[in-house]
């Protein structure tokens, strides 16, 4: 299960260096702009809550965040990004799924089509591998924390499809409409929560060798180092061998 556990990349954001943490932040920033044109108010805008939500477990700063939702809801002049989905292949035929915002796709198409290209991939059509994969909450909480009969009474309670036991941690998984209140419900249940994101899932996972989960770590770093990319998900079952 490590191979495709999102735990491991959040420990990873977590170890960033003030420079990737900054990115990160801007990042953050342009989905708050977004989902604030729908409005600024987070009690009645449940995906500004949500980012905001994401923002503060960043550690962004209040104003930043604040500064974000006046840019969307038109108060510091509009800052016009949309949300695109791009679709590939990295090596080994590992599907790879990008969520991206930018203010220019004749900028970002050919910028993600170059990344791929460097790392033995393709950048590939619409709908190639998008089946592939389910949105879905994504809700971890470090094993130490609390047993796993207890999280599975909770979560699945609350409305939770499942919980997986990653070793560190236990990975809730929730619809995205449930999403929300399982999160609650295990609040209210002094269950603390590590991380919790909505993301993309694969439905089903195809094992890969060392050579290449190093090829795809690499591709996956480089996408995510692009500005405009906000998400990177794979159906990769990495080796133990590799570190992520």
């Amino acid at each position: 299960m490590a191979g495709h556990s999102h735990w491991a990349k959040i420990k990873r954001a977590k170890g960033a260096n003030d420079a990737k943490r900054g990115k990160v932040w801007s990042k953050i920033a342009r989905k708050i702009i977004i989902a604030a044109k729908s409005g600024g108010d987070p009690r009645d805008n449940l995906t500004l809550r949500y980012v905001i939500d994401e923002a503060k477990a960043a550690n962004m700063p209040k104003d930043t965040i604040e500064k974000a939702i006046a840019k969307g809801t038109g108060e510091l002049g509009a800052e016009n990004y949309e949300a695109v989905t791009y679709e590939g292949y990295a090596p080994g035929g590992v599907a790879i799924l990008i969520e991206a915002l930018t203010n220019n796709r004749a900028r970002t198409a050919p910028e993600l089509r170059t990344i791929f290209e460097r790392h033995g991939g393709n950048l590939a059509a619409s709908g190639a591998v998008g089946f592939q994969f389910t949105k879905q909450g994504v809700i971890a909480i470090k094993s130490d924390t609390v047993s796993e009969d207890r999280l599975l009474e909770v979560a699945l309670d609350a409305g939770a499809e499942d919980v997986k036991n990653e070793v560190e941690v236990f990975e809730v998984i929730a619809t995205p409409t449930s999403f929300l209140k399982v999160k609650e419900s295990l609040a209210a249940a002094a269950i603390p929560v590590e991380a919790a994101e909505i993301t993309y899932l694969p439905n089903n996972t195809i094992p890969i060798g060392t050579d290449a989960a190093q090829k795809l770590l690499k591709l996956i770093d480089a996408l995510e180092d692009s500005d405009d990319v906000q998400s990177v998900s794979h159906n990769a079952e990495l080796p133990e061998s590799v570190a992520v």
